[in-house]
């Protein structure tokens, strides 16, 4: 597990388009019994940002070069994407805790990278921001580093953007959205999409029953140092680019994906949402199911705690542990 020792990020990323060896992968760490997020209830991007990443009572940037992971899959309107004063915010108050650099990096897909970017106006924020941008999608050949870890279903491997394993601090902001293309949903983890190759994506969208998997499979690839959900709006149906639109009025944050999911789901079956999500107990979806296998976080509903500021935050993060361990 990369992360867990540094063994296997050290040697993928001198591995270039090689396979990484076996030897140099180690057994996934022991699964997470406890995970803390936040929760603040609010429409404020503002002081919700704020407050969600306060509530955490830990500094995982300060002095740190981030890369910062954002949802640009496509240049949809939010939920379809992140919603700029999201990604604004977010910027602002890393900045604010001591931030050293910030870059963003992103893939775009099926649209053209830079088209997204275009029409979502991140380059002109990054100007205005002084904040760097990586286009994965224009990196070199030799900025693509070959991960197979054992056991996995991908046929022989994928392959993730260098800088992505370069970075000592990570910090990734999704959105709340089901996936009609065969995902189920697309919050935390399937954001780790947008670090691998296009050329992965034919094998991944043809692969139906093993998606949801390979999805979770990617997440070996790095650990995230902090995640943002922006949970406001939410697509309860269809997605991601487009769907049954619901207000949520909630920001999550926290540092252990699996647990961020699993509280979105949560708020996905509070809202009502389509059969795959309402049917299905959250720890049983396919990417939780995996991600937790693979011990990339906490393994049982019970082991997330849910950490609120106010009243109405504490209510509602009340109803949504009461739909976790319900399932």
């Amino acid at each position: 597990m990369i992360g867990a020792s540094g063994i296997f990020l050290s040697a993928m990323a001198g591995a270039k388009e090689k396979d990484v060896p076996s030897s140099a992968q180690s057994s996934p760490r022991a699964k997470t019994v406890k995970a803390s997020i936040s929760l603040v209830k609010t429409s404020d991007r503002q002081t919700g940002i704020k407050k969600a990443v306060d509530l955490l009572n830990m500094n995982p940037v300060k002095d740190k070069d981030v890369l910062l992971k954002p949802n640009f899959n496509t240049a949809d309107r939010y939920p379809g994407s992140t919603h700029n004063d999201t990604l604004i915010n977010l910027i602002l108050h890393l900045r604010h805790m001591g931030a050293k650099n910030i870059t963003i990096g992103e893939r775009s897909g099926p649209p053209d990278t830079a088209d997204v970017l275009e029409q979502k106006g991140i380059y002109a924020i990054c100007k205005d921001m002084d904040v760097k941008l990586i286009n994965f999608e224009e990196l070199p050949e030799d900025e693509w580093v070959k991960v197979s870890p054992e056991g996995n279903h991908w046929r022989n491997g994928f392959y993730v953007a260098k800088p992505v394993l370069d970075s000592g601090c990570i910090v990734s902001t999704c959105c709340l959205k089901t996936h009609g293309f065969g995902g189920v949903f697309t919050m935390s983890l399937k954001l780790s999409v947008g670090i691998t190759h296009k050329r992965n994506m034919t094998e991944l969208h043809s692969s139906f029953l093993s998606m949801r998997k390979m999805i979770a499979e990617i997440n070996q690839a790095f650990t995230p140092s902090l995640i943002l959900l922006d949970g406001i709006e939410a697509f309860t149906d269809r997605g991601p680019m487009e769907g049954t639109r619901k207000r949520a009025d909630v920001i999550l944050a926290g540092t252990d994906r699996i647990a961020i999911d699993a509280a979105g789901l949560a708020v996905l079956k509070d809202l009502g949402s389509n059969r795959a999500i309402m049917e299905k107990k959250i720890f049983e979806q396919e990417q939780i199911a995996r991600a937790a296998e693979l011990g990339l976080g906490v393994a049982r509903p019970d082991g997330i705690e849910i950490v609120t500021g106010d009243d109405e935050s504490r209510e509602y993060a009340g109803r949504l542990q009461e739909i976790l361990l319900k399932g």
